[in-house]
C-alpha cells in the first residue's frame, strides 16, 4: 500500500483553498478599515424601514389581513440584500481602476480566489446587516411567528439571494471601466428588481401584464418564501401563480441560477479585464 509523503506539497486545490481564505481575510479586514461604508450599509435600511412603518403603513391595505410592518420588514431585508450588489461592483471597480487587481494578478496566486474571497467577504457583511435589520424590525413591530428552525430557514433563504447578487455586481464591476459606471449600471437592474415586486406592495395593485412580470421575479419568491418561513403577512388573498405557489423553492431554484449563470460570467471578465487593461 503506498504511502502519503508528509511532506509533499499541497495540491492545487488545496493551495486554491488557502487563497480563498486569504483573500476573504482581506475584505473582512478591509471592512473593519472602512467602518463609514458599513455605516451606510446599515442606514438606508434602518430609513427604509421606518419610513415604510410609520408613514406608509396606513395607507397600504394588504389583501388578506395582516400588519403592514411585517409585510414590509421583509421587503426591506430583501431590497438591502440586492442593493449590497452594487456596493460590491462599485468597490471592485474601484480596486480595478486603482491597479489593484492587477496586482493580484501578478501574485502566484489562484486568480479566482479574487472573486471567491470578495464574495466571502460580502456574504459575511450581508449577515451583518440582516442581523441589525432584524433588530430594527423587532423594535418597529415585526416578529416571527414560526419556530427556530423556520425563521433560520427564513435567514438562509435570504442570505443564498445575497450571495447571488453579489455576483451580479461582481460581473458589472469587472465589465465597466470606471467605478461611476458600476454604480450606474447597477442601479438600473437592482431597482427595477426590487420594486417591480411583491416587496412593498400587492402584486394585485398593480396592471395585469405587470403582476405577471412581477409574479416571476426572483425579489418576489425570496420575499414570499422568506414570509412564509417567518410566519407574516404575504399580501395576497391566495397564490395564483407558479412561483408563487412554491416560493421556497421558487427562490432557492433562482438563486441557484443566478450564481450558476453569475460565476463563470464572472470569471470571464476577470479574464477580459487582463487583456482589457
Amino acid at each position: 500500500m503506498a504511502m502519503t509523503d508528509p511532506g509533499a506539497a499541497p495540491s492545487n486545490l488545496a493551495l486554491a483553498l488557502r487563497d480563498c481564505a486569504v483573500m476573504t481575510k482581506r475584505g473582512l479586514l478591509r471592512m473593519g478599515r472602512v467602518p463609514d461604508e458599513l455605516a451606510y450599509n446599515l442606514a438606508q435600511p434602518i430609513i427604509f424601514v421606518l419610513l415604510f412603518s410609520y408613514v406608509f403603513g396606513g395607507a397600504i391595505p394588504l389583501p388578506g389581513g395582516g400588519p403592514f410592518t411585517e409585510y414590509v420588514v421583509v421587503a426591506v431585508f430583501a431590497h438591502t440584500l440586492a442593493f449590497m450588489g452594487v456596493g460590491t461592483g462599485t468597490s471592485l471597480a474601484v480596486d480595478m481602476s486603482r491597479g489593484v487587481i492587477d496586482r493580484f494578478r501578478a501574485l502566484p496566486m489562484a486568480h479566482v480566489a479574487v472573486l471567491i474571497g470578495r464574495a466571502n467577504a460580502e456574504l459575511v457583511r450581508a449577515v451583518l446587516v440582516t442581523g441589525v435589520l432584524a433588530v430594527v424590525g423587532l423594535l418597529v413591530g415585526w416578529r416571527s411567528h414560526t419556530g427556530l428552525l423556520s425563521t433560520a430557514a427564513g435567514l438562509g433563504v435570504l442570505l443564498l439571494f445575497a450571495y447571488a447578487m453579489t455576483w451580479v455586481g461582481i460581473a458589472i464591476g469587472l465589465s465597466v471601466r470606471s467605478p461611476e459606471v458600476a454604480g450606474t449600471a447597477g442601479l438600473l437592474w437592482v431597482l427595477p428588481l426590487g420594486f417591480v415586486s411583491n416587496g412593498f406592495v400587492p402584486i394585485s395593485s398593480m396592471p395585469g401584464w405587470l403582476q405577471t412580470v412581477a409574479a416571476w421575479n426572483p425579489v418576489s419568491a425570496v420575499v414570499t418564501a422568506a414570509r412564509s418561513l417567518f410566519g407574516n403577512p404575504l399580501g395576497m388573498a391566495a397564490p395564483d401563480r407558479l412561483p408563487l405557489e412554491h416560493p421556497i423553492a421558487a427562490a432557492v431554484i433562482w438563486s441557484l441560477a443566478v450564481v450558476a449563470v453569475f460565476v463563470p460570467l464572472s470569471l470571464l471578465a476577470f479574464r477580459r479585464s487582463a487583456r482589457r487593461g
